[in-house]
Parts: structure tokens; sequence; C-alpha cells
């Protein structure tokens, strides 16, 4: 684990000499006194070494500082930190890194916490220290279903939202049977459970599937069941380098070319890239982003790849849109506690370049419109990054589940 601090954290020394007599110095820090220990301190936990280390990591971070030098560096008149620290995609070790941040660090909210097990564990320990957790990682509709938090809050997609707009859009254009390849944990587990509600609620059927390890490199023999089903289309249930492989192995056994298509729940911009259009034209996707669809996003995209050498994928500018949420709830409240801060989290409308007029709902999911996109093929694209072809946007409210429907019980929340 290691600490990366903003900019604004460096103006303590600077605030400190400031304050040389006793009424100017309690008129100076009036503000400062609402924040607790003196600094709001973010925690961004993620994979930083693994399957999902491009598609978060070190990428996540970077937005985060930008989030924070977009907010102005301080918050109340108190200065932000950022730290960070790689869960390796194990719970336990997402678990004992949250303990020690909240116990030892005094880390105020902990954010990214990409791989879904790791989200449940870390927001369930959250509860228990009333802290605020803001995923845009982790996917699965559990985290703001029947495990949901009163501090818990979903940012940039779910399983459900996923599978509404790839599975749905596909089975109504006659891809009617389906064969899954599904990560072997909480994630691949709900995606499949979703896309297997869309379909079936639109007539298709599924044929079979079969279960991977998270972090596997040898597809063959997953890839083999999947050609011997039939199925009109291969739902690729997982993500990240898992997603890549899978492709990868495919397009090997030529399973395209024999007409089968292959839909991916959750490819980031990140894994398209890496794929090539060559490797991944044709695939259907749903995403909440895309850093060519206008100008702002463009100009984003531009400051973001001058500081990390690539574009961002929704999960990065997830991250950069719940820490700004975040400071601007902090602002709101007149202070960082909980209680207050989780308050307007729920009360305020998200409006930024990452969602325009969201909504979060009682349950903690934030609510904004998806897309389906198609990869371009290799004459249509005309550059390094220029990889989607956005085919049609879907609305927040048909994307994501109500709050009665996700099955989360907000009346043990606490009550305002």
């Amino acid at each position: 684990m290691h600490i990366v601090r903003s900019g604004a954290s460096r103006r303590r020394s600077g605030l400190a000499a400031g304050l040389i007599a006793g009424s100017l110095a309690l008129a100076g820090s009036a503000s400062a006194q609402e924040i607790s220990d003196g600094v709001v301190k973010i925690g961004i936990m993620n994979d930083r070494s693994g399957v999902y280390a491009d598609t978060g990591g070190e990428g996540s971070v970077v937005a985060a500082r930008l989030a924070v030098e977009d907010f102005g560096g301080t918050v109340l008149g108190a200065p932000i930190e950022i730290v960070a620290a790689d869960h390796q995609n194990k719970a336990d070790i997402g678990s004992n890194v949250a303990r020690q941040w909240y116990d030892e660090d005094k880390v105020d909210a902990i954010m990214d916490l990409p791989t879904s097990s790791v989200a449940l564990a870390v927001q369930s320990l959250s509860r228990e220290k009333k802290k605020i957790t803001i995923v845009s990682g982790g996917g699965s509709a559990e985290i703001s279903g029947s495990q949901c938090s009163p501090y818990g809050f979903q940012w940039a997609y779910d399983t459900r939202a996923l599978s509404r707009g790839t599975a749905g859009a596909l089975v109504r254009g006659g891809d009617d049977t389906w064969f899954f390849l599904t990560a072997d944990y909480a994630f691949g587990d709900s995606l499949q459970s979703q896309a297997t509600e869309v379909i079936e609620a639109n007539g298709g059927k599924v044929l079979g599937a079969v279960r991977h390890p998270l972090s596997t490199s040898d597809f063959s023999s997953f890839i083999l069941q999947a050609q011997s089903s039939g199925a009109k289309v291969i739902g690729l249930a997982n993500a990240g380098l898992d997603t890549s492989n899978a492709v990868k192995a495919a397009n090997e056994f030529g399973l395209t070319q024999a007409g089968q298509k292959m839909a991916s729940l959750l490819l980031t911009l990140t894994d398209a890239h890496s794929l090539g259009t060559k490797g991944a034209q044709g695939l259907y996707l749903t995403a909440g982003w895309y850093w060519d669809q206008d100008d702002e996003n463009r100009a984003f995209a531009k400051r973001y790849m001058e500081k990390h050498g690539q574009m961002p994928n929704m999960l990065h500018v997830g991250t950069y849109s719940g820490v700004l949420q975040y400071l601007k709830a902090i602002k709101a409240a007149g202070t960082d506690e909980t209680e207050a801060v989780a308050r307007k989290l729920h009360e305020m409308p998200v409006e930024d370049l990452f969602a325009k007029k969201g909504k979060v709902l009682e349950n903690g999911r934030m609510v904004y419109d998806m897309y389906l996109f198609q990869v371009k093929t290799p004459e249509e694209s005309t550059g390094e990054w220029d990889l989607y072809n956005q085919i049609e946007t879907i609305p927040g409210d048909k994307a994501y589940a109500t709050v009665a429907e996700s099955g989360c019980d907000v009346s043990s929340f606490p009550k305002n």
C-alpha cells in the first residue's frame, strides 16, 4: 500500500503559517474545524497488479487526482489526500486494508473497488464502521441490491444495466440462443443471472454455460464447449484480461468466422484497445461513457492522456465522478461526518462529464443513461483509440432496477 498525495495537501504548511494570532486563527480555521482530523482522505482500492490492473489500477488514481484538481484542491478549507492500495482481487486482503485505513490511517471514504466479492466485503465493513464507499469498479447488482448499505453507493454500472443493453439488443435482433463463459465469482454469477433474465424475457434461450477461474490464461477447452453448443451468441460474463483472452481464443478457433457472435457483457475501452479493431471488431458492449462522444469528453480525455498515456475508460471516469460528487457533498453538508454526507449524496443530482442528469436512488444506485456500442472494423477506425460506434442510448430508468426491484431493504437504513 502506498500514499499518493494531491498537490492540495502541500498547502498545509502555508495554512498553518498563517494562523499567527488568536482571533485570526479562529476565523481562518472555522471551516476546517468541520473536517475530522483536518484533512479529507479518500482511498482508491483496486487491482494494481493482476487481471484488472489495466481497467482500473493506477488509471483510477489518476482520475481521482484530476477530480481533486477540478474541485479546487481543498474542501471547507481542508486539504484533500488520495491514498491507493492493491486488494489483489481477494476479499480478505481488501477487508484488511480497509480496516487499517479506517482504524489507523483515518481514511474517510473508499472508492473504485473492482472485483465484486471485494467490493461487497469492503462495503460490509464500511457499514459497520459508518464509512462511505462509492463503487465504480465492482459490478454485481447485489452491491446496491440485497447487500446494500446506507453508506454505500454504486456509481458506474452494474450487471443488470450491462445485460439490459447488450443481451437485450441482440435477442431483439434475432440472436436468441446463448452459451455463457462465466467468471467463477460473484460478478460473473450476477452477470450471467441478469443476462439470462433478459434473454428469456425477450423469448430467447440459454443453451448452457461453463465457469472458469479468475485470471484464466488458456480458454481453449471453454471455447470448444461454447462452439459445440451451437448457440448463436457466446456471452462473456467476465472482464479485463479474462475477456481479452477469451476473445483471442475464440478468434483462433474461428467462432466468428463460422457465424457465431461474441457478446462481451463488460468490455472496457482498455480491453478493446488491447485487442485492437482486428481482434475485437463487431463486438457489442454496453458502457456509460466514451471519450469521443462530445467535446467535453474529448477535452477530459486529452488531459487524462497527458498524465497517464492512454484514454480513460468508463471505470476510470466513474471514479472521477464519484470523488467529485463526494467532495461536493462534503461542501454542501458543511462537514465530512458520514451521516450528513450520505444524506447529501442521496439528495444531490449528479451533473458532470460522466453523468448527465444522474440521480441517486435510496439504495445508493446512481442512475444515468447507458449506451450500446459496437467495436469498429479496422476500415472504419481512423486512429488508435477510435474504437466504437454508438448504436443506441439506453435511458437510465430502463437500464437500472428500481429500489423495489433491487432487493435492497432500505427500511433497515437509519432514518434522517
